[in-house]
């Protein structure tokens, strides 16, 4: 006897039923399915706005960390393909301040819904979830690890913004060493013929054991605190956030906060055909009188996520 899936839902084996914990599983045809089926979400978006493609399915958004970007795509992802979520801030507030541990969290919620969105501040917490676990899991952050999500939507920016990988300089400045986007954008980008520069304060370098595997794959990287040294052959400049709650001496922070500011005048000396990308929230980072450059893609590096968080959930629960 056949099993017929219901109308609809084509089951990619590399996505169907699998958690999101690294972009170390992914490889080149892997995004070049999930690319396009978000190309194909934005344009049903463009066209009719919401639909019914996961209608019935009910997704558990789980912070343990504040998130405004991560969790409103995330929430929009769902609903504008006929779904519905569950929605949990402040996790510190709820059962576990009565001391439930994670993995009992998230065996509770996934009784309720049909996969899990995980923002937590302990690197290998979405690991943790998953093995205990029997629905997806999606890591939406953990700590200084892997932010594997934003990584794809930073990747499929890339390839609209500029058209292409292959070929590709790539500046990720700022806080390297916190940076859990970078991390994942830098192993992502392994997969492709880009060369890849980072520039930080001495403090905040990209640490060894990213770059080692960086390395493995045969990428060329260069380390420096000078952006004027790379700026002019950048292609992709992706600019993050010192982040203060990571720091333990304030004064420290104190130290590197204004380390860099993309302005109007710093860009003189970059390229008329190149991208601006960051992860946001910027506190400062990149001035607000950069925002009306053709090459400030960070705003519609937003949409992008979105589109690719759609396409990421449809591929998950077995509907793209």
């Amino acid at each position: 006897m056949t099993d017929h899936l219901p109308f609809g839902e084509v089951r990619n084996p590399r996505f169907f039923g699998q958690d999101i914990l690294s972009v170390s599983q992914f490889d080149r045809s892997d995004l070049e399915n999930l690319f396009g089926v978000a190309h194909e979400m934005y344009g049903m978006v463009q066209r009719v706005g919401t639909f019914d493609l996961l209608k019935g399915k009910v997704l558990t958004n789980l912070f343990y960390e504040p998130s405004t970007r991560t969790s409103s795509s995330f929430v929009a992802a769902i609903e504008r393909l006929g779904g519905s979520v569950v929605q949990i801030n402040n996790v510190t507030y709820s059962s576990v301040s009565k001391g439930e541990t994670l993995e009992d969290t998230v065996r509770t919620m996934e009784q309720y819904t049909d996969a899990v969105v995980l923002r937590h501040p302990e690197k290998g917490a979405a690991a943790r979830a998953a093995a205990a676990a029997v629905k997806p899991v999606i890591n939406a952050g953990d700590g200084p690890g892997e932010h594997p999500t934003q990584a794809l939507l930073d990747a499929y920016t890339i390839k609209e913004e500029m058209g292409r990988f292959d070929g590709l300089t790539v500046t990720m400045l700022g806080d390297l060493k916190y940076g859990r986007t970078v991390h994942s954008l830098a192993k992502l980008l392994t997969l492709f013929d880009v060369k890849i520069n980072y520039v930080s304060p001495e403090i905040l370098q990209m640490p060894q054991d990213f770059m080692d595997a960086v390395a493995e794959k045969g990428i060329p990287q260069h380390a420096t605190t000078d952006l004027d040294e790379v700026l002019p052959e950048t292609d992709v400049l992706y600019v993050t956030r010192i982040q203060k709650e990571r720091f333990e001496n304030p004064s420290e922070y104190d130290e590197v906060k204004d380390s860099y500011v993309i302005t109007p005048d710093v860009m003189k000396g970059a390229k008329s055909d190149m991208a601006v990308m960051h992860p946001l929230p910027r506190v400062g980072e990149i001035s607000t009188d950069f925002d009306t450059d053709p090459r400030a893609a960070y705003f519609r590096q937003m949409e992008y996520g979105m589109y690719v968080r759609m396409a990421l959930l449809a591929l998950v629960l077995g509907r793209a």
